[in-house]
């Protein structure tokens, strides 16, 4: 028993390492309404909403692991239904875990699907080297004439 104890001390003694965390400057959210099935994708700047039907949804802040910026993107949102006085939802959503903290709403469902982020870097790659240079890629016709269709032979 004392083991156990210790144990559990101990893992609440010493912090998990925090990764480090890098403000976007909005994030792309995906809104569903449930009754007629539409998929409306918003791209909404921190500080600003959005409105699809009845729902308003206030963007107040996304964020993202600094060491990978194609990573797991939080957002808090604030969700409003213009029927209901109180906002129906105020909080983070992770896009790679939506059902943690979702929106419970009779009609619309919302989902974060990235942070807006700076534009990647991309490696420079040199292009692969022709095979062949002179002779036509494969499954064109060596003539410059028509191919036939594979599915139909003709």
């Amino acid at each position: 028993m004392r083991v156990w104890v210790g144990l559990l001390a101990f893992a609440f003694a010493v912090p998990a390492a925090a990764e480090e965390m890098a403000l976007a400057k909005g994030a792309e959210l995906r809104i569903l309404d449930k009754l007629t099935g539409q998929l409306t994708d918003a791209d909404v700047p921190v500080g600003q909403s959005v409105s699809v039907g009845k729902l308003t949804v206030q963007m107040n802040e996304c964020r993202y692991p600094a060491s990978n910026q194609t990573a797991d993107a939080e957002a808090h949102l604030t969700i409003s239904d213009a029927a209901v006085s109180a906002p129906v939802f105020t909080g983070w959503m992770i896009s790679s875990s939506p059902a943690l903290s979702a929106l419970d709403h009779p009609r619309y469902d919302v989902w974060v699907m990235r942070c807006d982020v700076p534009q990647l870097a991309l490696p420079e790659v040199e292009p692969l080297p022709d095979e062949g240079e002179g002779q036509p890629a494969e499954g064109g016709a060596a003539d410059g004439g028509a191919t036939t269709d594979a599915g139909t032979g003709q």
